[in-house]
């Protein structure tokens, strides 16, 4: 990612694949100086003014992220162990969180 300077443009990421990419000096056409963007890789189709060029753009943004992924049901099992003396327990384990507890 390319360190944001007061002085510097902004870079951010284009989603046209058939042209150069558009960043301020230095930069590369994956770099970004929103700290929420985020890129994936795709296949470029240049166009000939990127092939005269000699580069294009060959990221795309993605979706941002929600700041807080909703929670879903916990993952817990549930199963028959025996113990040394030999007695029946059941153990009930929270695959999430590695909560385990016996009864």
């Amino acid at each position: 990612m390319a360190i944001r300077k007061s002085t510097e443009e902004k870079t951010t990421l284009d989603s046209d694949v058939t042209k150069p990419s558009v960043t301020a000096p230095g930069d590369g056409p994956a770099d970004t100086t929103d700290p929420t963007e985020r890129a994936s890789s795709v296949t470029p189709s240049p166009d000939a003014e990127a092939l005269k060029v000699g580069t294009v753009n060959a990221v795309v943004p993605l979706p941002p992220v929600e700041e807080e992924a909703p929670l879903g049901e916990p993952r817990i099992e549930t199963y028959e162990a025996v113990k040394p003396d030999g007695s029946k327990v059941t153990v009930t384990h929270n695959i999430d969180t590695g909560e385990t507890s016996t009864k």
